[in-house]
């Protein structure tokens, strides 16, 4: 467990038009000390910042590809503030392509790696620039099909003041459709596509796995309570040697077909085991109001 007096800091980075000015304004009404488009350099100067504020103060750092030597300056910046024993975080936005190009579009802006060329172009130069640090970031958010608010609520969910976390572990879980394509920002994927499909019963067809017709379908099967058990078990044995490794965020993805049904129940059915375990896990249903 981190020492409650030791420097909180956030790094909210990422690709450009992905949502990084959303982020910061989220951290910010949670109570984080946000510094905007801070060259990676200067990180560690936080830690003296930090001791000459109150106890308990959470920074939120906006830092990105304009700011120098990017991924060498971030590297050396969190290795130093490390070794301060500063509690380190890094958040990940991420968004395809074609995204990032309509969001550019829409406002008309320029991408900052573009320069006279394509927007295209300066999001190819970013992307290869900062896929390294994706890898290693504790917290991915794909925000492709997310809308502000839709982010905003993610956010909140992961950073906000989260009481009972055992070993200061966080888990996140998203039940998901496959047909509408895997989630991005998931660390382990379940699938449950295994179990039978509650669409292929009038009646529960045009239900959710919210409505209690359908979760008691789901888990009345013989499996479901197998995949449960095996699923606690795995938890158990992996938290450990995640919290060996300094990991404060984990997430779960559930997919069943539509994302309707099946891994809506799991996902709620599986929130419930963590709570017995001692976590607090925020859950996302990414596709429970698509067709």
């Amino acid at each position: 467990m981190a020492d409650p007096a030791a420097l909180d800091v956030t790094i909210i980075t990422g690709m450009s038009g992905a949502g990084r000015s959303a982020a910061s304004d989220v951290l910010e009404d949670l109570g984080y000390f946000v510094i905007d488009n801070l060259p990676p350099a200067l990180i560690p100067k936080v830690a003296e910042l930090g001791r000459g504020r109150e106890a308990g103060t959470r920074f939120g750092l906006v830092v990105d590809t304009r700011s120098g030597e990017f991924t060498e300056d971030l590297g050396r910046a969190l290795t130093e503030l490390r070794e301060t024993g500063a509690e380190i975080r890094v958040l990940f936005l991420e968004a395809s392509d074609e995204v990032l190009v309509r969001r550019f579009e829409a406002t008309r802006r320029r991408h900052p790696l573009a320069g006279t060329e394509r927007v295209s172009e300066g999001i190819a130069r970013e992307r290869a620039l900062i896929e390294g640090l994706k890898g290693d970031a504790d917290v991915v958010i794909d925000t492709s099909e997310l809308n502000v608010h839709e982010l905003r609520d993610r956010l909140r969910e992961l950073f906000g003041e989260l009481p009972n976390l055992t070993d200061g572990l966080q888990i996140s879980i998203v039940s998901f459709g496959y047909k509408h394509g895997l989630p991005l920002d998931v660390d382990l994927v379940f699938d449950c596509r295994f179990l039978p499909n509650p669409h292929w019963i009038d009646e529960l067809r045009p239900l959710t796995g919210a409505d209690p017709a359908v979760r008691e379908y789901v888990l009345s099967q013989h499996d479901t309570g197998l995949f449960l058990e095996q699923l606690r078990q795995l938890l158990e044995l992996l938290r450990p040697a995640y919290v060996r490794e300094g990991m404060s965020y984990l997430s779960r993805g559930l997919g069943c077909t539509g994302g309707r049904h099946r891994s809506v129940v799991i996902a709620e059915e599986l929130g419930a085991v963590l709570e017995g375990l001692g976590y607090l896990a925020a859950i996302h249903h990414r596709d429970v109001d698509r067709d």
